[in-house]
């Protein structure tokens, strides 16, 4: 399926199964409609066939009256969907005014696609901090595709730029963005890690807000003892969004909070705890040292956990993202990106960099200041915000 088929279904709130439905319905629809139609014919006449024509007409109305409640169903699903897709596009605004301007003008004066407009085509990508390694990657993949294709101007290239841009975001993977939830009747904990000052905290009380909306219960454990004010913050969220926070006073072991959250969440039959951390970059040997205890308490009170370890990035700072995740990925195991102020970046592409450099899928974006803009990662959502403007442009040209 294509890109520009599989956004189309994205916006309009479909998944592909249900377009797949849709057509064996129709095609149920139409050999119902011919049998019926062969069944007429063999019917009595006289009053047998007027109470048949009867039964007919009321099963009509009734399938029509179903028909009517599926679309309105459908239709209360489409906001839903399109605006979490507006909320990439504008959150992506600031990359995009940037980035897809250069594009457009690089299109705008290179009518056929040669190796002049790929050189230049590189230039742009590195300059929105897309990654030397992956822009390397993409630049092989589009000169691969533009000569299997024989295409020789730039009409269309969008399509193919973005459907390299989540094959190499992809990998091949399936489900890499989803968090890691136990069963339910099963505790679920997920460590935060990061460098004060990238929003983890926010980040946290954002997550907690929207487990709770999915039915879940969440309690919070303020295992940051280090940063002044670090636990008063948490508690303000921990009010905010309902969840009990799990504190001792400032400077106790972090490892001892944890372990006291563990078992309150345990006691009260939790569905998700959150541990919040320190983020001590200047020293660390004490880094690791402290993560490394944290760690060995969670799984030693519940085994394979945590079940998720989220590095909380700050996507404004670009490169010097790539470096704290890499200290980080040494000092634990991170199994995924949480991207803070991607809204206030104009250097988006850092996402494909820290996905294909340190194989870390990224599962959260923040959007915006609102507690509903903390979304879920999506490849193509995620590439519709970096080309919306010339996507809605080629998508009304496919329609």
């Amino acid at each position: 399926m294509s890109f520009f088929k599989r956004l189309k279904e994205k916006l309009s709130g479909k998944t592909e199964e249900q377009i797949q439905q849709e057509t064996v319905e129709e095609s149920t629809e139409q050999n119902e409609v011919e049998d019926a139609g062969q069944v007429i014919e063999e019917e009595p006449a006289g009053t047998e066939k007027e109470t048949a024509l009867e039964e007919t007409q009321q099963d009509e109305e009734i399938a029509g009256e179903e028909k009517e409640e599926t679309v309105e169903a459908e239709e209360e699903k489409k906001p839903s969907a399109w605006s979490i897709t507006q909320k990439f596009k504008m959150g992506l605004a600031k990359t995009r005014d940037t980035f897809t301007s250069k594009v457009n003008d690089l299109i705008a004066r290179y009518r056929k696609v040669d190796e002049e407009f790929f050189e230049e085509l590189e230039e742009i990508l590195l300059q929105a901090d897309v990654g030397f390694e992956t822009v390397m990657e993409l630049m092989d993949e589009l000169r691969f595709e533009v000569q299997r294709k024989n295409i020789k101007d730039t009409d269309g290239i969008y399509e193919i730029i973005c459907e390299k841009l989540v094959e190499i975001y992809e990998q091949g993977e399936e489900g890499i963005s989803e968090l890691n939830l136990q069963p339910d009747g099963e505790l679920t904990v997920i460590l935060f890690v990061g460098v004060n000052g990238v929003g983890k905290t926010t980040t946290i009380g954002k997550l907690a807000h929207r487990l709770k909306k999915q039915g879940k219960t969440v309690m919070l454990a303020a295992g940051d003892t280090f940063r002044a004010g670090a636990i008063e913050q948490l508690q303000i969220w921990g009010d905010r969004v309902g969840c009990e926070v799990i504190k001792q006073s400032e400077g106790s072991d972090p490892a001892a909070v944890i372990y006291d959250a563990i078992n309150a969440a345990k006691k009260r039959g939790v569905d998700v705890l959150i541990c919040d951390t320190a983020g001590r970059l200047q020293n660390k040997v004490n880094l690791m040292k402290e993560l490394e205890k944290i760690h060995r308490v969670i799984s030693r009170e519940i085994p394979n956990a945590p079940h998720e370890v989220l590095l909380a990035l700050d996507a404004t700072t670009g490169q010097n993202a790539l470096i704290q995740a890499q200290t980080f990925k040494e000092a634990t195991n991170v199994t995924g990106i949480v991207l803070t102020k991607l809204d206030g970046t104009a250097k988006g592409g850092i996402v494909l960099a820290i996905r294909n450099k340190l194989n870390i899928p990224v599962k959260f974006v923040g959007l915006g200041e609102k507690i509903d803009d903390l979304q879920p990662f999506d490849a193509e959502r995620y590439v519709y915000g970096l080309f919306a403007d010339s996507l809605d442009k080629e998508l009304n040209k496919a329609e």
